[in-house]
Parts: C-alpha cells; structure tokens; sequence
C-alpha cells in the first residue's frame, strides 16, 4: 500500500496501482529532446517491467496491516528516498514478496523479469541502510541477492536471440534507469510529496548527454522539468481508498473498514 495522509484519515493505494501509473508514465515516455529508452521492439517489455514491477504485492494489498502506532502500514512521503525499515518487517516475508514480484513475470516476459529483479536488487542494496538489519538476517539478505542475480542470468540465457542482442549490460541498465524514473516519479506523485525533488537516475537526451529530471508539486498538479513525454500536458487517475483515522484503532476495524471503503478517483496531474 501507498499512504496518503488526510485531515480525516488514510487515502490508500494499492501497489499494483502505483506500479500501473509508472506503466502509464512509460507509455508517454519521448519527444524531440528524449528519446525512447530502447529500440521499438524491446520497448513492449520494458514498459511491461515498469507497470509490472509490484505484481506480487496484489495478496499483501488485499490484507493490510497496522503499524504498532495503529497506522495503516504502507510506503509514505517519509519514505521516499531512503529505505531503513527493516527493523519493521518480517524479513523473510518480505524477500518472498520481492522473490515473487520476478517471478509473477518471468514465464511470459523474462526480459521484463530481468528488469524488475534489477529493481528489486537495487532496492535492497544501493537504497537500503542495511544498518537497520538484524545480524541474524544478514545472510538471508545475502542469500536472496545473489539468489537474484543468478535468476537474472537464468532469465538472460533464457530469452530468444532477438531479445538476447538488445540484453548487453549497457541496455539493461539503460532500461533497468528508465524503470527506476518511472517507479519514483509515480511514488513522489502518489504520496504528493510537496518538495521539488531530483528524479531517480540521470537520462539521456538526444544529444546523448545525461539530464537530470526534477519533479516540483505545483498545487493540484507536478512538474517534471525537463519535460521527457510526449504531450504538453497528463493526467492520470488512480483508483484508492479512504479509510477515518478512527477505523485504525485495532486489525479487524480497520480490514473491515478497508472491504467496504469505496473506492475513488484520485487525480495525478503532470505539467510542464
């Protein structure tokens, strides 16, 4: 779940949503100044990584849970940027979780797997403050990364020679930015995060030259300069769920509370 702070409550959005807004950011991703990320015919599997990449999240969305402080346990505006919850999780829940997000994909789209257990490594790893981590679980996070890396390869070898030639290094990482940029743009919209903010990951340009894309709240809608889509102007919606402050008090009010919310339309709005 994604958390949304209200004068009354929680807005919550499901993973599976967030990850499909960043798919439809991909979708409207190029124009004269920034070009696709990859050629026309491994673009279908990147986007599909982008709007794919929280799949395995669709069971836990549909149980959610309270934080000890009788808070609805979801990603926040606290969070972006920084990953150093550890310590509140159940690591071994967890790493299934992100274990399952690769596989869910892998069968139909294992070039679109690559890039997402790419996500999930760098999440771990580079986004991580492993310092929060209990000793007795070190090995399990390191048994899971490499576990990760060698499915990367698995799926490497796996993919038919016209994917095969477009998955050097240099082109993964490019697609694998690309996914980084649209996941963290559709975190910092969803969570309204209210500061200007570097978008992840620096992107090139038609020129070749590495620009870096900020993401500033405008009041009702975000800017992202400068401007990589294909339009003057998006909006998007996202389906959530408002849940009273008052519906937190234990487990079973707030389940309760999240099956019969209805559900509505929150409006995401990029400009230039």
């Amino acid at each position: 779940m994604i958390r949304i702070a209200t004068p009354a409550g929680y807005a919550l959005v499901a993973h599976q949503e967030h990850a499909r807004l960043a798919g439809r950011f991909a979708e409207h991703w190029g124009n004269a100044q920034f070009p696709a990320p990859a050629p026309a015919g491994v673009m279908p599997h990147v986007i599909a990584a982008v709007a794919r990449h929280d799949d395995a999240w669709a069971a836990r969305d549909a149980a959610p849970c309270l934080t000890r402080e009788g808070r609805p346990s979801a990603f926040t505006r606290e969070l972006v940027g920084s990953y150093s919850a550890f310590e509140e999780i159940d690591l071994a829940d967890y790493l299934a979780v992100r274990g399952a997000a690769t596989e869910a994909v892998a069968q139909d789209d294992p070039y679109a797997a690559i890039l997402i257990s790419m996500h999930t490594v760098n999440l771990l790893t580079e986004q991580a403050d492993l310092s929060t981590l209990k000793p007795a679980d070190r090995a399990l996070h390191a048994d899971f990364i490499a576990g990760q890396l060698r499915r990367q390869a698995e799926l490497a070898a796996s993919l038919p020679p016209d994917l095969a030639a477009h998955a050097t290094p240099a082109q993964l990482g490019r697609a694998f930015e690309f996914l980084q940029f649209c996941d963290n743009l559709s975190l910092l919209v969803c969570v309204g995060y209210d500061q200007p903010r570097p978008v992840r990951h620096t992107h090139l340009d038609s020129a070749g030259v590495r620009r870096t894309l900020a993401c500033t709240p405008l009041g009702g809608a975000f800017r992202v300069d400068p401007w990589p889509f294909d339009r003057p102007e998006l909006s998007f919606t996202v389906p959530a769920r408002h849940i009273p402050a008052s519906a937190c008090a234990d487990l079973a009010a707030f389940r309760a509370a999240c099956a019969a919310a209805p559900v509505e339309a929150l409006t995401i709005r990029l400009a230039t």
